[in-house]
């Protein structure tokens, strides 16, 4: 891979892992009702989960999904369900917890299997692939890719959850937390419009 290709990869890779999208406006919203420490299992299951749909993508999950249509087709509108039902579950939270309620920040293994319907992951996963690999040493390149995705992506969704935790103390008024809410499940259901067209 050369310098040129390299850094293009770091950029795509950090603005894909940085902007926002399903996976961060879940860790804001996480930041925010259950801390930053809680939040930690779920931002780890992001960057596990992601390098396994690489990985996958990469050795040919992603040509079958080129190849058979309506699997890309059902794990989008399955991605889609879920990130609904999440968005409700954000929308109708009223407290802060501070791990003394039945409410639970995403588990490290929710996460890493949430990428695998994440409409925005399948769009950066086979993207990724399909730009920044060389058919030459295609094993090689996969492994680039995967790694310069390692290194970007927890610290850059991270920053959300950090964000999201900064904010708790402002957000401790329960009329302040419902709107926080209820305007986070918006942007969570707004960004699968792109994705799901």
């Amino acid at each position: 891979m050369s310098a040129d290709t390299l850094i293009a990869l770091i950029l795509f890779a950090f603005t894909t892992s940085i902007t926002p999208g399903p996976n961060n406006m879940m860790l804001l919203a996480s930041g925010v009702n259950f801390g930053f420490r809680r939040t930690v299992p779920h931002m780890l299951g992001i960057g596990a989960g992601f390098l396994s749909l690489l990985l996958a993508t990469g050795f040919g999950l992603g040509a079958l999904l080129h190849s058979v249509p309506v699997l890309y087709t059902v794990l989008k509108f399955a991605g889609g369900a879920y990130l609904l039902w999440i968005a409700w579950k954000i929308a109708t939270s009223r407290t802060l917890s501070e791990g003394r309620t039945t409410a639970t920040p995403m588990t490290f293994t929710q996460a890493a299997i949430f990428q695998w319907v994440n409409p925005k992951a399948w769009v950066m996963a086979v993207t990724a692939m399909a730009t920044y690999t060389d058919e030459t040493n295609y094993g090689l390149s996969i492994a680039v890719v995967s790694l310069v995705f390692t290194l970007i992506n927890v610290p850059s969704v991270s920053t959300w959850a950090g964000f999201g935790s900064a904010l708790r103390d402002w957000l401790s008024h329960p009329l302040r937390l419902k709107w926080f809410n209820i305007t986070m499940a918006c942007l969570l259901v707004f960004s699968l419009w792109p994705m799901l067209k």
